[in-house]
């Protein structure tokens, strides 16, 4: 027998349990009465819904609006068409449906404990004539289980590469996954796999180059899902590297002179702790006298012979550094020099660079030098000077000399000069 519920608009009102029980057992579908599934406004009414997300094992609320109701009939039907409520009145069996408001204007139905075979979409009824249909779709969404992060390598040396995977298993969409190292944001690589019910597994591999500033830095795997918040797992990074070595000048605080004692105590740091250090001096023997006890050098009685580069090596499982010491020693003190902050400043750094002092020869070289420049310029004045004014000898016998016409007037005129001997003068200039 089929039966027709389009003809019972009128007795709706009055017999709705009789309905309800007839549309249960016979579902009542647009498509019999329009031919097509729509939403139609008519005498101003107008049904609403709104789509719903909900993460799965919690509870979803579908929610059927009706503007402008003329107290027409409203009912919530499931995806497969079987009616969950009509008006207030549940005749589906599944009670993890319930009533959480009924009006003329509002049919509003909670679904707990929701699971994947709960999603699909969910149809609204308003009996008019035509009948008006909005449609609810529900997505359940499935968090990822614990991301579960692992790497290639629990150690790695410095320099080296070291690749880590996060995992994100079972969800539903698939997860993003994002990469912290420290406060630096990373790009890792992601393959994504669909499993069965469209629930997806997730794996991202980041590769990265380590440093000695790398280790003990957290590298996070953060697990992006509209289902979950703030989801990450993180690793911290343990990277070996070679030592930092350090000579440090533990006597004297000054220069280094003859006659004082020398202390160097060599300080390496690396991980693993450095397993040896050694003391040599660049280019040259060790002196026999001093005394070396485990990382410190001792030095007494210093004289110039000692002067070079000594030179700390420390090593470990991945390598080896050293750190050089040039050492200068200076003559013994004669006077006490003036304790200016000057002088004092002077020596350590000097001291610190390892070089020799070398002011005092180049003032000294300077002084010489203006000396040489000032008798030089005095022996060039003194000469020109001489050269202007040379001396010229005058006697009496050649006056007049320089007016004869020729050489016989000239003899003439000096033998004219003899009669007058006591007038003979001689003239210096």
């Amino acid at each position: 027998m089929k039966f027709d519920a389009c003809k019972l608009s009128d007795e709706v009102k009055s017999e709705s349990f009789l309905l309800l029980t007839l549309l249960y057992v016979f579902p009542v579908s647009p498509y019999a009465c329009s031919g097509a599934a729509q939403t139609i406004s008519v005498q101003g009414q107008n049904l609403v819904t709104n789509n719903v997300s909900v993460v799965e094992g919690e509870t979803a609320i579908i929610s059927c609006r009706v503007k402008n109701n003329d107290d027409s009939v409203i009912q919530l039907l499931n995806p497969n068409r079987q009616t969950i409520y009509f008006r207030d009145v549940r005749p589906l069996k599944d009670s993890r449906f319930q009533l959480v408001n009924f009006s003329d204007n509002e049919l509003l139905v909670s679904l707990s404990n929701v699971s994947l075979s709960d999603e699909g979409r969910y149809v609204c009824q308003l009996y008019t004539d035509p009948p008006q249909e909005a449609y609810a779709d529900i997505t359940v969404l499935v968090p990822p289980g614990n991301p579960i992060l692992e790497s290639r390598e629990e150690i790695v040396s410095e320099g080296n590469e070291t690749e880590i995977t996060c995992t994100a298993m079972g969800s539903k969409p698939a997860s993003t996954i994002k990469w912290m190292k420290g406060d630096q944001p990373l790009q890792g690589e992601a393959t994504v796999e669909e499993l069965y019910d469209r629930m997806f597994t997730v794996t991202s591999r980041l590769r990265l180059t380590v440093s000695k500033e790398d280790d003990g830095v957290a590298v996070i795997c953060i697990i992006d899902h509209p289902a979950v918040k703030d989801f990450q797992a993180q690793k911290y990074l343990e990277v070996q590297y070679k030592p930092e070595v350090q000579i440090v000048v533990e006597f004297p605080e000054g220069l280094t002179r003859e006659g004082e004692n020398l202390e160097l105590t060599c300080r390496a740091k690396g991980k693993p702790q450095p397993h040896q250090i050694n003391w040599l001096k660049v280019d040259d023997d060790f002196p026999s006298h001093a005394v070396i006890t485990g990382s410190d050098l001792f030095i007494e009685n210093l004289n110039k012979s000692f002067n070079g580069t000594y030179r700390c090596v420390a090593s470990n499982l991945v390598g080896e550094a050293y750190d050089d010491y040039i050492l200068y020693v200076y003559d013994v003190l004669t006077t006490t020099p003036p304790p200016t902050t000057t002088t004092i400043s002077a020596f350590q750094d000097s001291r610190a660079d390892g070089a020799p002092q070398k002011i005092d020869h180049a003032v000294i070289g300077g002084i010489v030098a203006v000396v040489v420049f000032a008798m030089l310029c005095l022996l060039i004045v003194l000469g020109r000077y001489f050269a202007r004014h040379k001396g010229t000898y005058f006697t009496h016998e050649a006056k007049g000399a320089d007016d004869a016409a020729d050489a016989d007037t000239a003899i003439i005129n000096a033998e004219g000069g003899h009669n007058n001997s006591d007038d003979k003068k001689e003239y210096y200039i």
